[in-house]
């Protein structure tokens, strides 16, 4: 699969994420190694995503990007769409079944992420005030809500809604930011459906592939951000 022009992508030159796969260039890089589309990565540093020639891509000053030709989009969760409305394999070719994998998509940015990545900054940012414990109960409370219905769907499943699609690597890399947590100890459901998508050989490429980026900034003495 693949062919045509190749897309370039935007990624961190040094990573905060110190190579655990959580930066959300991996889902891109994950589609693309699911289709088979070879792509490019420019990877730019925390200066250059706030300069004017990125914010032209990306107006929040993130990453990832994708440019492929005049296209030039961003939101991971969009590239990732995207890609998978170019190329077989990411959504099911019945109209139904697509509609209700792209509505998974949105659940796993919309309803699923924000109590984890609430919770994450949380964690990084407030745990010296006097208040953390209280509101961490609070997101975790939240969050197990969250994932107990999302482990209730999967309990008989080994994929959100037939095979796999890009509504699962979305969800996946979702629940990757927080498999370490305690809360997720108590969903062995969504531990192995997590295991199942990190399985995946794309999966592994895409991986390898970010990894190597961060192992290169280490060597080069670039450092991340904890």
């Amino acid at each position: 699969m693949g062919g045509g022009m190749i897309p370039t992508i935007t990624a961190f030159a040094s990573s905060p994420d110190r190579g655990q796969g959580l930066a959300r260039d991996m889902r891109v890089r994950w589609a693309l190694e699911e289709v088979g589309q070879p792509y490019d990565v420019r990877l730019v540093s925390f200066e250059a995503l706030k300069a004017s020639a990125h914010r032209a891509l990306n107006p929040f000053g993130q990453i990832p990007t994708y440019q492929s030709g005049s296209l030039a989009l961003f939101e991971s969760g969009a590239i990732v769409l995207h890609i998978a409305e170019q190329h077989p394999g990411l959504l099911p070719d019945d109209a139904d079944g697509r509609a209700r994998a792209i509505a998974w998509m949105f659940a796993a940015l919309t309803t699923v992420e924000p109590p984890i990545v609430e919770r994450s900054m949380a964690t990084m940012l407030e745990r010296d005030r006097s208040w953390f414990h209280e509101r961490l109960e609070m997101i975790d409370a939240q969050l197990c809500k969250r994932l107990g219905e999302l482990a209730e769907h999967l309990a008989a499943r080994d994929w959100l809604d037939g095979d796999f699609s890009a509504a699962d690597l979305i969800m996946v890399t979702v629940l990757l930011r927080v498999r370490r947590a305690a809360p997720f100890e108590d969903f062995p459901t969504l531990g192995a459906y997590v295991a199942r998508g990190e399985a995946r050989s794309a999966y592994q490429r895409a991986f390898a592939a970010q990894l190597a980026v961060f192992t290169a900034s280490q060597a080069a003495g670039g450092g991340a951000m904890a």
